[in-house]
């Protein structure tokens, strides 16, 4: 397991690696909805990642319905068929304007390359089933067996997760202003991402898509070009390493 922090832009970074050896890509890219400086859409970053993927893989992406409008036609040109959306619901949201929904939600699309049955995809569950109420067949109480005519409950089992995923944000506690939950991606990168294998991160933020590679024992590589949030990356995970878990960390 290797954890690789490369400071610079993705597309110039990547095309130092070698190609088709990544079995998934977890990507946030900047929105392009703010007027914020930092905030601006990087053209160009698909096929700089669809580069080092292998024939057969996937891609997780995440943005508003407006930004994610715009890579759909890249992806499609390096290959890439639309699969499933997740919906990212939030404890709070943003208001862009006050003559509109206020928006607590942003979404998660899953794009994949290759035939399905050799995409890695692993189906995740939950273990919230609402328990099923059975009822026993039942005397005529007046026999004097009024107890045979209660109802019993069920443990119903675990079921497949649900499309929209409620996760509070990290807002108060994020080292970066984009920082997504790791309860958010964990079941994300679990799904796509076979044991033991490997994904690279276009936009590594505040590196929290590397926490949970170290976590699962997966390999990543993510590159950011602000050279502050590398350096707190780096910190990040270095905090990690004074825990049980054991890893090679390049920085």
């Amino acid at each position: 397991m290797t954890i690789n922090v490369l400071h610079g832009d993705c597309r110039t970074l990547l095309a130092d690696l070698q190609p088709g050896q990544f079995d998934a890509c977890m990507a946030d890219p900047t929105y392009g909805d703010t007027s914020l400086t930092w905030d601006k859409v990087v053209a160009g970053w698909v096929p700089a990642v669809s580069r080092v993927l292998k024939p057969a893989a996937s891609i997780w992406v995440f943005g508003s319905l407006r930004s994610l409008v715009r890579v759909f036609a890249e992806l499609e040109a390096e290959g890439f068929k639309y699969s499933q959306d997740i919906v990212w619901e939030k404890q709070n949201g943003t208001g862009f304007h006050n003559d509109r929904f206020r928006r607590v939600h942003e979404h998660a699309v899953l794009f994949y390359r290759g035939a399905w049955s050799e995409v890695y995809h692993q189906t995740q569950f939950t273990n919230d089933a609402t328990k099923k109420t059975v009822r026993r067949k039942t005397r005529p109480t007046h026999t004097g067996h009024i107890e045979a005519g209660h109802y019993v409950s069920e443990d119903g089992g675990p079921r497949m997760m649900r499309s929209v995923i409620y996760a509070r944000n990290e807002h108060g506690r994020a080292i970066h202003p984009t920082q997504k939950p790791l309860e958010l991606l964990t079941p994300l990168i679990r799904y796509s991402v076979p044991p033991g294998g490997s994904f690279v991160v276009p936009f590594c933020g505040s590196g929290s898509d590397l926490v949970v590679a170290m976590a699962e024992g997966m390999s990543a590589t993510a590159c950011e070009t602000e050279e502050e949030y590398v350096t707190k990356t780096r910190t990040r995970l270095i905090e990690r390493l004074m825990e049980p878990q054991q890893t090679a960390l390049k920085v």
